[in-house]
């Protein structure tokens, strides 16, 4: 049985948790009494990572997920077929009933207040990838119906709905895809369009009847010709219709030069360009890998770095290590919250940025 190791601190004396937090600020900043204000608002907010790979899914992802402190995350799940795809959810949403002290399955924006107030952390399911979908629009509906709650309408590639990130034409949504979207819609299913082609961003948020998620991307402006970054015309256009884009911790989306130009600053000078242009109500965070993060998983060169060279095209400047060590922790987001602190954010919008633009997105999209 899962339980939180937060349940184990709501019941020791404040005292003793507060001492942990002090010594913590003092080893990596010296200035305690600023580091102790912001990791109260860190415990006391809603924590919402856009995306976490869950292949491989185990104990010490239970551990990890005890120490991040969040409160939901969207799960991607396997989506090379319709069956894989329904097999999947089904094996999650087991996997949340078997574990119901510790894990709610998100299916509304009360699931995710209810998390917060239980301390369990909520598991929105979805899919990186339409292709599960086939030929069918009808499966939309049963994926829906299986607890699918949010889809990505393409992956790098080409597919029946429109064009991948790394597609060499740009030809936006098909027929096909543009009916899908409606489904999706009418259904309840957040339509994301985080490794769409250009085209297909535009048209994924100009035929949604409702907002969209890039639940996991960058900004086009500060990572230059990189083909998974957004333009500041889309996220104006994803803001304007009332979307989240969800910062991605993978360093080498973030910068060409890790571990020299490319750090957590670097990082938090995506959030602050995504603020600037599509306004502080539509920006959150995603780290793109599993929730104890990449190293801790035992990412090598060989079996992490080499394969993505022939997986992923030139274009996609993969590098090896491919993390910001900050962000590869289970902490990775209360340093993210340290920093804007730091840069000055109030509070209250630290907090947005921390889960609560997140749950405004999915009061506004998801049924009850």
């Amino acid at each position: 049985m899962y339980t939180k190791r937060r349940d184990f601190v709501k019941a020791l004396p404040f005292t003793a948790f507060g001492a942990k937090q002090i010594m913590d600020a003092v080893f990596e900043d010296g200035n305690k009494a600023i580091y102790a204000k912001i990791d109260e608002v860190y415990d006391k907010a809603i924590v919402f990572d856009g995306i976490i790979i869950v292949r491989n899914w185990n104990q010490k992802s239970y551990d990890a997920l005890e120490k991040t402190g969040y409160t939901g995350f969207n799960a991607s799940l396997d989506s090379g077929s319709f069956a894989r795809s329904l097999k999947s959810l089904s094996e999650w949403n087991k996997r949340i009933n078997n574990e119901a002290n510790g894990l709610i399955c998100l299916k509304s924006a009360d699931d995710l207040i209810r998390a917060k107030a239980e301390n369990k952390t909520a598991v929105m399911l979805g899919f990186q990838n339409t292709t599960m979908i086939e030929k069918s629009i009808d499966n939309i509906d049963i994926m829906y119906q299986a607890g699918a709650r949010w889809m990505q309408l393409t992956y790098n590639e080409r597919n029946l709905i429109g064009d991948g990130c790394t597609e060499r034409t740009n030809v936006g949504l098909s027929d096909f895809g543009v009916e899908a979207v409606e489904r999706m819609n009418e259904s309840g299913i957040i339509v994301d369009l985080s490794h769409c082609g250009r085209q297909t961003t535009d048209d994924g948020i100009h035929f949604s009847k409702t907002g969209v998620s890039i639940n996991h991307s960058m900004c086009e402006a500060l990572h230059k010709n990189h083909p998974r970054a957004k333009t500041d015309e889309q996220i104006k256009a994803m803001a304007n219709k009332g979307g989240v884009l969800g910062i991605i911790c993978l360093g080498y989306m973030i910068g060409p030069n890790l571990g020299t130009e490319t750090t957590l600053e670097t990082y938090v000078d995506h959030i602050d360009h995504a603020v600037k242009v599509g306004g502080i109500d539509h920006v959150g965070l995603a780290a793109d890998y599993a929730v104890q993060g990449l190293e801790a998983t035992g990412a090598t060169r060989e079996n992490w770095y080499v394969p993505r060279l022939t997986r992923f095209k030139p274009s996609y400047k993969v590098q090896w290590p491919p993390w910001i060590p900050e962000l590869d922790t289970t902490d990775r987001y209360r340093h993210v919250a340290r920093l804007l602190d730091k840069r000055g954010y109030s509070t209250g919008d630290i907090e947005k940025i921390l889960g609560r633009n997140w749950l405004r997105f999915y009061k506004e999209t998801l049924k009850s």
